[in-house]
């Protein structure tokens, strides 16, 4: 029997035990959830081991890592996937129709509903599913299989970085595997091969030492509300772009195969307006909207305080005025870098009038595989079988720090096969999962796996 054939076979029983992973509410970020986080990796590796695999719990300060291989031989190469079983918080709970209880899920309309469904536990389900399938069947696998299951992804990955450390010349692995983005639709299935990274600070701009009386001073003191929007307002040009210094040099121009690639995706610069509820979209000019929104760096302003914001009004001169921004960047340009750039730059602008304070707050690195690599291919291959549809490469706005740290503790570049669809409503009520997305994705995998097997000979 055929892998995909086992799968047809057993399909009904394999959704049934993804509802049962489903109904544990492993909710990572509230403590009362605590051992059913445990429970969870305790059913996850009792069902690795169900399907054939090598399990080990690794307890953390923080969630349990659950680690599966299929059996080793050292004589073959290795690959890893990569996932997670905690999941968001369910509130709001009115927001919930679909099903009454968020953990106990329910299929309607082609759909699994259920938190986590999609965002990450039926995504990795999928790869276990497939790996499953080859077993079972006695299918030879070329290299070792290695999954790597946390518990904190949706907190930070806080004990990830050190157990990678601890654990690096055991998971040592030619790529990582990671299903835990998305697809622009169910007709365009796509492999993301950069993601921006992401720095954050939050400037602080003082005059007066307490706030004043707006008709005694006013006029005779500079107000840092005035100051601030005058020195954010000139961080970028009438085109869009960021005047800070320095700020692109690093960027690299987009091949002539990515924006072609790009022309693929199903985005209309129309009905995108019109589902922001917009008269006008704006951007960087000489770049059509996906590729502003992926693969442009940004500088954006998060909030600004200031003053009185109480009912009615106080007429005063505010004593302190403050901004938090945060910048996406992308492949070769560097967090520290250009934090360095942008805080000086806003030093530099500050008037004398007034006192300026930054702070600054996390930051990521972005992240790039090279489009025509061979394993990308290999990815686009498998998913083009297994959807039926012609795939592409596109590039995501936001950022996966934990690529980074797969890169650089493991040598292992990631390729992220997304199969969560735009509406599958990810960190919100009545998250879902495309049954047809789960079918393809385990076929996905399997095919994978196949595609993969001529690299590593």
């Amino acid at each position: 029997m055929k892998p995909l054939e086992y799968f047809k076979k057993n399909r009904e029983r394999m959704l049934e035990e993804l509802m049962e992973f489903l109904r544990i509410p492993s909710v990572s970020a509230q403590p009362e959830h605590k051992e059913d986080m445990q429970r969870c990796a305790k059913w996850l590796s009792n069902h690795c081991k169900a399907i054939g695999l090598n399990v080990e719990i690794h307890q953390t300060k923080g969630h349990p890592i659950v680690l599966a291989r299929t059996p080793h031989s050292a004589s073959k190469r290795s690959y890893m996937v990569y996932g997670h079983y905690d999941v968001q918080p369910v509130e709001p709970l009115e927001g919930w129709t679909k099903t009454k209880n968020p953990f106990e899920p329910v299929v309607k309309e082609g759909n699994i509903y259920g938190r986590g469904t999609s965002d990450d536990k039926g995504q990795l389900f999928t790869h276990l599913k497939a790996i499953e399938c080859i077993l079972k069947t006695g299918s030879e696998l070329p290299f070792n299989v290695v999954f790597l299951m946390e518990g904190e992804e949706e907190i930070g990955s806080g004990s990830l970085s050190q157990f990678l450390e601890e654990h690096a010349a055991d998971l040592r692995s030619e790529a990582v595997v990671i299903s835990d983005t998305g697809m622009p639709a169910i007709t365009c299935p796509a492999v993301t091969y950069a993601l921006r990274g992401v720095l954050a600070f939050e400037v602080f701009l003082t005059g007066p030492d307490r706030d004043l009386h707006s008709g005694i001073h006013g006029g005779g003191v500079q107000n840092p509300a005035h100051a601030l929007c005058s020195m954010i307002s000139s961080l970028h040009d009438s085109q869009g772009r960021v005047t800070v210094p320095g700020f692109y040099d690093e960027v690299e121009p987009l091949s002539p195969y990515e924006r072609e690639q790009f022309k693929k995706l199903p985005h209309n610069d129309e009905s995108y307006k019109e589902s922001l509820k917009l008269k006008k979209l704006f951007g960087e000019e000489g770049y059509t909207t996906v590729e502003r929104r992926s693969c442009r760096p940004t500088l954006e302003i998060n909030g600004l305080t200031c003053g009185y914001q109480g009912t009615g009004s106080k007429t005063i001169v505010p004593s302190v005025a403050s901004a938090k921004i945060t910048c996406r960047i992308v492949p070769h340009q560097k967090a520290d870098v250009i934090m360095d750039r942008v805080c000086k730059h806003i030093e530099n602008i500050c008037p004398p009038t007034v006192s300026i304070r930054i702070v600054r707050g996390h930051a990521g690195d972005p992240y790039i595989v090279e489009p025509d690599s061979p394993k990308v291919q290999a990815a686009l291959r498998a998913l083009g079988r297994a959807f039926e549809q012609e795939p592409t490469i596109m590039r995501e706005g936001g950022s996966i720090p934990i690529t980074m740290e797969f890169k650089r503790k493991l040598g292992a570049e990631a390729l992220l096969i997304g199969l969560s669809l735009p509406d599958d409503n990810a960190h919100s009520p009545n998250e879902k999962f495309s049954l047809e997305c789960f079918d393809n994705g385990v076929a996905t995998s399997v095919y994978l796996w196949e595609e993969l097997s001529p690299l590593s000979s």
